[in-house]
């Protein structure tokens, strides 16, 4: 006879079951930690400390910031379990800021949250949760970990509108055994409702909406600093070839941009957005809004989650796709062209940039499990 498994899928006692949970001091990772706590299990609290306090402090809304990390710690008093605060400062400068800044002297547009996720969070925190014995590690993004008939699988969250699958693509088959997701069947104001149950005062703490180390929510002024030779000035062409002034570096700039582009208006021609940046010319071409539309996306670095090998052999599948994480997914086939992966999306997408994500899904009427994704290198 099979034992009954706890809520977190382990064969025995909720009190026996060891769990580190991520905290960032908001209100989700919090309720996260409290529910885990009240049912129970063995909790330990786990907040990194990504950047330098001074910047922080003076940056209310960003997440792991001094304040939320003394949220975290007022959360683990209340609820009666261990808490701790890790240095990873250096992991995470060198993980992601360095790649942020990197990445947009390259020409494209990075996303750090997953960065973050890919690196410190899942790759750096999950080894400590394994050395300090813990079963698994639980978070409190708005995912759903699923068992399959292959294993676990990863689902969007039940509420879309928070749902966070697309900043989570690149989950491995290892991690996601480890890794579990409590609120993933909640959504944004359950958990709001359950932090004023459990009295935590982070119930009212506003969504951080910012780049947790851009503390001026402006973030050419890190790579200023990180790069002091980035914002070097280039031409500024039409699609067509003219030149149409000078831009004032590469960085300022990002695909399907309409606004600040330092160009006289009067010219009775329509409006002109970012269609291309081109940093080895130091150029930022421009064009019609209709330039903005991309029908094939090449992948890198892709991490499959799905049934079988990715590659060749998926070559023809029909799939969901994200290229931003606001968007439901949009049909789309795998394609297997010139020993790459080539997305072929059945309606072009405007404003599809390098550096960004496209994340796969199940095709089917829900679109619901997440089947991996990879990295935009370009677009045709």
């Amino acid at each position: 006879m099979s034992e009954k498994l706890n809520s977190l899928g382990f064969a025995k006692p909720v009190s026996e079951t060891r769990v580190v949970v991520a905290m960032s001091g908001g209100v989700d990772s919090s309720v996260c930690a409290a529910m885990l706590a009240k049912e129970g299990y063995d909790v330990i609290g786990v907040t990194l400390q990504l950047y330098d306090h001074g910047a922080a402090i003076q940056k209310a809304k960003a997440c792991c910031a001094g304040q939320d990390i003394y949220d975290a710690q007022r959360v683990a008093e209340m609820m009666d379990f261990p808490h701790y605060v890790l240095d990873y400062e250096s992991n995470f400068n060198e993980s992601v800021i360095q790649d942020f800044a990197d990445t947009y002297l390259k020409g494209a547009t990075p996303i750090p949250c997953v960065r973050c996720n890919q690196t410190v969070k899942f790759r750096d925190l999950l080894k400590v949760a394994k050395d300090l014995g813990a079963n698994c590690m639980a978070t409190g993004h708005y995912i759903k970990r699923i068992m399959g008939p292959s294993g676990p699988e990863l689902h969007r969250g039940y509420d879309h509108g928070k749902d966070q699958s697309y900043f989570l693509f690149a989950t491995t088959h290892a991690q996601l055994d480890f890794l579990r997701f409590p609120l993933g069947n909640m959504d944004k104001s359950e958990t709001r409702k359950l932090a004023v149950e459990f009295g935590l005062r982070v119930a009212a703490k506003p969504d951080s909406q910012d780049i947790c180390f851009v503390p001026t929510g402006k973030y050419t002024d890190v790579i200023e600093k990180l790069r002091p030779n980035a914002a070097d000035p280039g031409d500024m062409v039409h699609m067509d070839g003219t030149v149409l002034g000078q831009h004032r570096g590469i960085m300022y700039y990002t695909i399907g941009q309409r606004r600040g582009l330092g160009l006289k208006d009067g010219s009775g021609q329509d409006p002109l957005y970012v269609v291309k940046i081109d940093a080895e010319k130091k150029q930022v071409i421009v064009g019609p809004k209709e330039a903005l539309a991309r029908s094939i996306i090449y992948l890198t670095d892709i991490n499959w989650i799905g049934e079988g090998d990715w590659g060749e052999a998926q070559s023809g599948r029909k799939i969901g796709v994200k290229v931003r994480s606001t968007r439901p997914p949009e049909p789309a086939t795998f394609m297997w062209e010139d020993g790459r992966l080539a997305i072929h999306l059945d309606e072009p997408e405007e404003g599809v940039s390098p550096g960004q994500a496209c994340v796969f899904y199940a095709p089917d009427n829900n679109q619901a499990r997440v089947l991996g994704g990879g990295w935009i290198t370009e677009t045709a």
